[in-house]
């Protein structure tokens, strides 16, 4: 018995969709292989790793706008202090997840692509009148304020748009 003309057609198309969609779907964190790593979903692109040292607030910014981008072997603009809502998106929720063991001691879940040398990590949100930023933590994954002079443990994770 032969077979319907189509089902030739409609068996390939199946397998590719089956082939192609695994992969889509695993694909919103890109390593770019040049120190930076996309995150196709929030339209960001992130360094692979952060400062790797203790930074405070506003030597952090300067060395993410001013000194991060020479580090790098192609120029992008507009690199910045992300914000704590963008540094939660790169926080693996996953409880099969360990994560890493940072530098500084501390495990941290961050996607693989990203490796933080202490878990905690500046964020671009300062208060208006006292001279404090907000923090995320990995390691415990929480938040708070510091003042901006402090730097033991603190790191700076550049991030920039890409839409």
């Amino acid at each position: 018995m032969a077979g319907h003309p189509l089902r030739k057609y409609v068996i390939i198309a199946v397998i590719l969709f089956c082939n192609v969609l695994p992969a889509a779907a695993g694909e919103r964190f890109t390593d770019n292989g040049d120190g930076t790593v996309t995150d196709h979903q929030l339209g960001l692109m992130w360094s692979n790793t952060d400062n790797n040292g203790d930074i405070n607030w506003i030597q952090a910014q300067k060395w993410t706008r001013y000194t991060f981008p020479y580090t790098l072997p192609k120029t992008y603009d507009n690199w910045r202090l992300p914000t704590l809502a963008e540094l939660k998106s790169i926080l693996v929720t996953d409880k099969n997840y360990a994560g890493y063991e940072t530098d500084c001691g501390q495990w941290v879940r961050t996607i693989p692509q990203i490796h933080l040398s202490c878990g905690w990590v500046w964020t671009s949100e300062t208060d208006p009148i006292a001279p404090t930023a907000r923090i995320f933590n990995f390691n415990n994954v929480s938040s708070s304020t510091t003042r901006k002079a402090h730097r033991r443990g603190y790191r700076a994770l550049p991030v920039r748009n890409i839409k």
